[in-house]
């Protein structure tokens, strides 16, 4: 298997038959759209047509503010710019399905999605909003409701905090396993794959073709995969302080701190991607990269082909730019 070379400005998510990179200044999304027959049908299979490639210039606020590059701060900034971002690309992967967006007037340097939209922006922020009560719900409110069933009986604060980041951890492993058993998320996974075998070829300096890619590791200590295991073990440290308050306060914290773990958890990403040559950081990182294998699978070489597309979109705008550290700022959870 090909070796990774340095780390590069660029990063991604998979989405709906395709794949958004996201630049220092630029980011795209490419997808394979359904052919004409195959909407005439109305054929759910797999789309046979070809790719719609739609770039879009970033304009991050932790460029235009430089309170928002202070340590914990940066990293809630740089999280919810990505979310932003992957929200939109969603749009338009699930447009380019609907609507069939072919090739032909795809490249769009302006703010439109290209195509009638499939879903409102009302919608897509309502489901935002849903995610995120789910989320919190899940990873924060649950695990603390169940211990506290057992509160009485366990008479120490830290033996309570101890058993909920278990609780918490170990619910997480399991919403991560049962994902992975969807078969309507496998091509998801796939091309999350894909998109991750991109970068990698890219950072190695090899030429971007699906076959070089395709030697490459479908795992990537930048996914958001294994920024999310560092999320769960943050929070048992930062709820440690809190002892065992009265009820509603155990669920105000619960729900407050969710910030506060993300902040830290993005300045951990950070420090280690500095050090990521050290066997200790390369031990820590471990868990995240194996979890990886729940929510990436092999792509083939079309879906390969789509994630290339997507990454030199990003490249034809920006190559040869230079970059400030400032301008780095949220690379390091992204890929």
């Amino acid at each position: 298997m090909a070796a990774r070379g340095r780390d590069a400005p660029i990063g991604g998510q998979a989405v709906l038959e395709g794949v958004m990179m996201r630049g220092i200044r630029t980011w795209s999304v490419a997808v394979r759209a359904p052919t004409s027959e195959q909407l005439e049908r109305r054929d759910r299979e797999i789309p046979d047509g070809e790719i719609a490639v739609h770039t879009f210039p970033l304009r991050s606020a932790l460029r235009r503010h430089r309170v928002l590059r202070l340590p914990l701060v940066r990293g809630i900034v740089a999280l919810c710019g990505s979310m932003a971002i992957g929200l939109r690309a969603l749009n338009i992967a699930a447009n380019a399905q609907i609507n069939g967006v072919g090739a032909q007037g795809a490249q769009d340097g302006g703010e439109t999605d290209g195509g009638g939209d499939a879903v409102s922006g009302v919608a897509w922020a309502g489901a935002l909003v849903l995610s995120f009560a789910f989320a919190i719900g899940l990873f924060f409110v649950v695990p603390v409701g169940l211990v506290s069933l057992i509160k009485s009986q366990l008479h120490s604060s830290t033996l309570f905090w101890l058993i909920e980041g278990v609780v918490r951890t170990v619910i997480f492993l399991g919403y991560l396993v049962a994902l992975s058993r969807l078969r309507d998320l496998r091509r998801v996974f796939e091309y999350h794959g894909a998109e991750h075998k991109t970068i990698a070829c890219h950072e190695a300096g090899e030429e971007l073709t699906p076959e070089n890619a395709a030697r490459f590791s479908r795992l990537h200590p930048r996914c958001g995969t294994s920024f999310l295991l560092i999320v769960m073990i943050v929070a048992i440290f930062v709820f440690a302080p809190f002892g065992l308050p009265a009820w509603y306060w155990l669920l105000a914290t619960r729900i407050l701190g969710v910030p506060v773990i993300a902040g830290v958890s993005f300045e951990i990403i950070k420090l280690a991607a500095r050090h990521r040559d050290r066997a200790w950081v390369r031990a820590v990182m471990a868990p995240g990269l194996a979890l990886q294998r729940l929510t990436t699978r092999e792509p083939d070489l079309p879906q390969l082909a789509v994630a290339i597309a997507a990454l030199r979109a990003v490249l034809d705008v920006e190559s040869g730019d230079k970059h400030s550290a400032a301008d780095l700022i949220g690379l390091e959870v992204v890929a």
